[in-house]
C-alpha cells in the first residue's frame, strides 16, 4: 500500500508500513489525484497508475506507482489545444479505467479514453446559466472545476462541482448538462459514492453537506449535529455506504487560514435523523478525543478510504492518520511531512 500526498510544493508518496517518504513532482503545486490500481497483466501489472494534476503545468501521469511520471494531454487541454489549464481536478471512471475526467482553471472539462494520455473537451459546461454568476472569491474573476465524481451505477453520469458557483451534473457523457439540481449546494470541495449504493453522491461543501439518493437529480441537507457549515475532505467507509467522515469548520477563515477545523462522522439513520436508513437523513457525531487533532491549530483536513471496512485515512498539518473502526479511533503514521494543509489524499 502507498499513501499519495498532494502538497502545494509537490507529491509525496508514502509507504505506511516503513515511514518511508518520497517526493515526486518537485516544485509543482499538486491539486488533485487520481490513483487508480490496475489489475495483473499488461505494463507494469499490479501497480497503480497515478494521474495529477498540476496548477502550473496541466497533468501529470505514471503508470508504475508513481516511480516515473511523464506530462500528459499536453497538447490537448487548453483553449483549442494551446497548452494546459491550471488541472484542478481528476477522475477515473469506475467503470472502465481508460475513461478520465479532467477540470481545469478556468471551468472546463476534457474526457479521455486513454486512461489520461491524451484528452477531448466536453463542452456545454459554461453555457449552462448559472455561469455568469461563478466566482472563486479569493481570485473573483475566474472559477474552477473542485471535484469530478463518476456515478457507480451508469458510466455516462458525471457530476462536476465549480467553485464556486454550481453544481453540474450530465447523464450522457455530457452532451447535456443540468444545472444547479434542487439542494445542491453552491460551493462543493468534495463528493463521494460507495458501489453498494450505486444511487447515493454524498457532498462536502463550503455551504454544507447535503446527500442525493437520484444520482445527483435532487439534494437534501441534513445537519443534525453539524456544529461546523463549512465542509471540505470527505470519505465513505468502504464497508457501509450509510457512514462517511467530513472535515468541517466554521467558515473558509478557519479552514484555510486561521486553523480551527474538526472531524464528523455521519451516519444515516441516526438518533436526529429520520428512521428510514436507507433513504432518510442522518446525524453527525464529531470526533473530538478520538486520536486525530481538531480544533484550534488544525487546518481542514483531506480524507481518502482505504481498502477494508471502517478505513479512512486522515492528513492535516498535524500529520497522517489512519482509523480502522470508521472514527471510533485514530493512529498516527509516524512518518515525516509538511506542517500545512494538503491539497489532495489517496491510496493506492
Amino acid at each position: 500500500m502507498r499513501i499519495y500526498a498532494a502538497y502545494d510544493d509537490g507529491l509525496r508518496i508514502v509507504d505506511p508500513a516503513t515511514g518511508a517518504v518520497e517526493t515526486r513532482l518537485s516544485g509543482q503545486r499538486v491539486e488533485c489525484l487520481s490513483v487508480t490500481r490496475r489489475e495483473a497483466g499488461g505494463d507494469d501489472p499490479g501497480r497503480p497508475r497515478v494521474l495529477a494534476g498540476t496548477f502550473d503545468a496541466g497533468l501529470f501521469r505514471s503508470v508504475d506507482g508513481g516511480e516515473r511520471f511523464a506530462r500528459a494531454a499536453a497538447s490537448t487541454l487548453g483553449p483549442e489545444g494551446s497548452g494546459p489549464d491550471a488541472v484542478t481536478a481528476v477522475a477515473t471512471s469506475p467503470h472502465d479505467p481508460a475513461v478520465v475526467w479532467i477540470g481545469t482553471e478556468p471551468s472546463r472539462t476534457y474526457r479521455s479514453a486513454d486512461g489520461g494520455e491524451t484528452a477531448d473537451p466536453v463542452g456545454g459546461l459554461t453555457d449552462l446559466p448559472s455561469a455568469d454568476e461563478w466566482s472563486f472569491p479569493p481570485r473573483p474573476d475566474t472559477h474552477h472545476v473542485r471535484w469530478i465524481e463518476p456515478c457507480p451505477a451508469d458510466p455516462e453520469r458525471w457530476l462536476v462541482g465549480i467553485e464556486a458557483g454550481a453544481l453540474a451534473v450530465t447523464a450522457d457523457g455530457g452532451a447535456t448538462w443540468t444545472d444547479r439540481p434542487a439542494g445542491a449546494r453552491r460551493d462543493t470541495h468534495a463528493m463521494a459514492t460507495h458501489s453498494d449504493a450505486p444511487d447515493r453522491v454524498y457532498a462536502a461543501a463550503g455551504d454544507g453537506f447535503a446527500e442525493s439518493d437520484d444520482r445527483g437529480d435532487s439534494w437534501r441537507v441534513p445537519d443534525a449535529g453539524l456544529d461546523h457549515g463549512y465542509a471540505w475532505g470527505l470519505a465513505v467507509d468502504p464497508g457501509d455506504p450509510d457512514t462517511a467522515l467530513v472535515s468541517a469548520a466554521a467558515g473558509a477563515m478557519a479552514a484555510h487560514r486561521r486553523g480551527e477545523s474538526y472531524l464528523y462522522r455521519y451516519r444515516r439513520g441516526e438518533e436526529g435523523g429520520a428512521a428510514d436508513s436507507e433513504r432518510g437523513p442522518g446525524a453527525f457525531e464529531r470526533l473530538d478525543d478520538r486520536g486525530f487533532p481538531t480544533g484550534e491549530g488544525t487546518y481542514r483536513a483531506v480524507l481518502a478510504g482505504g481498502r477494508t471496512a471502517g478505513e479512512v485515512w486522515a492528513l492535516s498539518n498535524r500529520g497522517l492518520f489512519v482509523t480502522r473502526d470508521a472514527g471510533d479511533s485514530f493512529e498516527q503514521v509516524p512518518v515525516d511531512l509538511p506542517d500545512r494543509a494538503a491539497r489532495a489524499l489517496a491510496v493506492g
